[in-house]
């Protein structure tokens, strides 16, 4: 070592080191360095989405899929795509969908569906979604947990039971909230409200109860030290919401806002068996938010993948909005696991989950135990749900008569109008002006009618085998129809000119 000229060591002079805590650590814990590209998130989500678009595209493919809802928004998307405000013969002839939910968000889908006019474009929008909502999340764990840690979570969230349940059944436009809810979060947990705002403010372009939801983002920001823009953010999204269901869905609704509230209120009572209006809205919250015993069931699994230490993270107020709508709904399939009612909470309860685990400090072999943890509770659940589909042989086992569902299918014109059994109106209702079959709302007097005369009682929604027999007895009687074709269950009938 070279001596100074007072012949004393000379030390090499160390650069100035920057104030306060390390930015790699959160919660007094340093967080190991990780690589700069995570190709295994990549990986997984490219993976995540292969599944998704297989199972989705299957259960399609399968005559499996409803009227209600992968029908009505292919009908939404093509309006769209043809330069018009978004209708939905299923909903009602020519019924303008906006006076029935305000999802705009919608209109992305039409660039793809210029593309390729088919309904399998929505699920394949779908599976990526969702599948790209897996990047953001794993990218956050991997930089306050470690990248092992980060594969976990972010694999046990793809595969959780809220996201295979949405997966399974059609397409919807909480789609689009998955990516964004995880963003907002997740960029809140690093510490950039300014992005978490950012990105929480188009989810009320999503559907008109979501600006609660950001409005309870806008509280969690308030909470984490950002006031003003926090206030702000919630203002905003309340009064995003408000506005949608009092002034927008109204001017729109044929009945107007009378309409609106009496159309919603009496399909909710119908439903759940009461009364409509206020009797249905004080017979719901006086059952309470945790009766029947079937809202408690849904809540501890919606908890159960992140053993419930979610619950620690101040985010998991942001499920209180759907949580709150879903319990204190009357009609009971709000209440459980089944259909796409729990899509927006999984994102929220992962992300918690993280938050807590991040926000202890939690290293070493108590964040193993965690991990280890959720990864059992997402194993020993995902046989109970669709996901597990996949995997059956049953499931790839092709059955004749779907082909000569599409064969009668295709002797019907494009453009032309039609009603249809439920699974089978979302492979007509990319070309003719399809609606429900028996349906009172249905256009009356179709140029055509096809029908499922076999579908399993199960499946047989909304009418039931006698409702549709009648309406497909009086078609051929006294409705002026003629059969074009009968075979293997499928009746394809024609009105005479």
């Amino acid at each position: 070592m070279p001596a100074s000229p007072a012949g004393t060591p000379q030390t090499a002079e160390l650069p100035p080191q920057p104030s306060g805590p390390d930015p790699r650590t959160r919660a007094g814990a340093p967080v190991p360095a990780a690589p700069r590209v995570a190709w295994w998130a990549w990986a997984l989500a490219g993976s995540l989405f292969f599944a998704y678009l297989l199972l989705s595209l299957r259960i399609h493919e399968q005559l499996l899929s409803h009227s209600f809802d992968l029908g009505i928004f292919v009908q939404v998307v093509r309006s769209y795509a043809e330069g018009r405000l978004p209708v939905s013969e299923v909903k009602g002839p020519d019924f303008p969908v906006l006076g029935d939910h305000f999802s705009p968000v919608l209109a992305l889908l039409a660039p793809a569906y210029w593309l390729w006019p088919s309904a399998k474009v929505l699920l394949v929008a779908q599976a990526g979604l969702i599948a790209g909502s897996v990047l953001p999340l794993a990218f956050w764990a991997r930089r306050v947990l470690g990248p092992p840690a980060a594969a976990v979570i972010a694999a046990c969230y793809g595969l959780s039971w809220g996201i295979a349940a949405a997966v399974a059944f059609d397409f919807h436009e909480w789609a689009f909230a998955v990516p964004l809810l995880v963003c907002s979060l997740t960029a809140l947990g690093d510490g950039r409200p300014r992005a978490a705002a950012c990105w929480a403010l188009p989810l009320v372009l999503v559907k008109e109860d979501m600006g609660f939801t950001v409005a309870a983002i806008g509280l969690v920001i308030a909470w984490r030290g950002a006031r003003r823009l926090g206030v702000a953010t919630a203002v905003a999204g309340l009064l995003a919401s408000v506005l949608a269901l009092l002034v927008v869905l109204p001017a729109f609704h044929p009945g107007g806002l009378d309409g609106y509230l009496a159309s919603h209120g009496a399909r909710s009572a119908e439903q759940a068996g009461t009364g409509g209006g206020a009797a249905q809205f004080v017979r719901a919250w006086t059952l309470g938010l945790i009766t029947p015993q079937e809202k408690v069931t849904t809540l501890i699994l919606v908890l159960a993948p992140s053993l419930f230490l979610a619950l620690r993270s101040p985010f998991v107020l942001v499920a209180l909005p759907t949580l709150l709508w879903r319990f204190g709904s009357g009609y009971p399939p709000h209440w459980g696991t089944g259909y796409h009612y729990s899509l927006l909470v999984m994102p929220i309860v992962f992300v918690a989950f993280v938050d807590a685990l991040h926000r202890r400090g939690t290293r070493g072999p108590s964040l193993h135990r965690y991990l280890a943890g959720c990864a059992a509770v997402t194993l020993l659940l995902l046989p109970h749900f669709p996901l597990w589909q996949s995997v059956r042989p049953l499931t790839w086992r092709d059955d004749p008569r779907v082909e000569v569902a599409h064969r009668l299918m295709d002797r019907i014109p494009d453009g032309a109008t039609v009603q249809a059994s439920d699974a089978l109106v979302p492979h007509l209702a990319d070309r003719a002006g399809v609606s429900l079959h028996g349906w009172p709302d249905s256009r009356p007097s179709p140029q055509w009618i096809i029908v499922d005369t076999r579908v399993a009682p199960e499946r047989r929604w909304p009418l039931s085998r006698v409702q549709e027999a009648l309406a497909l007895d009086e078609a051929r009687t006294g409705g002026g129809y003629r059969t074009e074709a009968e075979q293997d269950g499928f009746v394809l009938l024609r009105r005479g000119s």
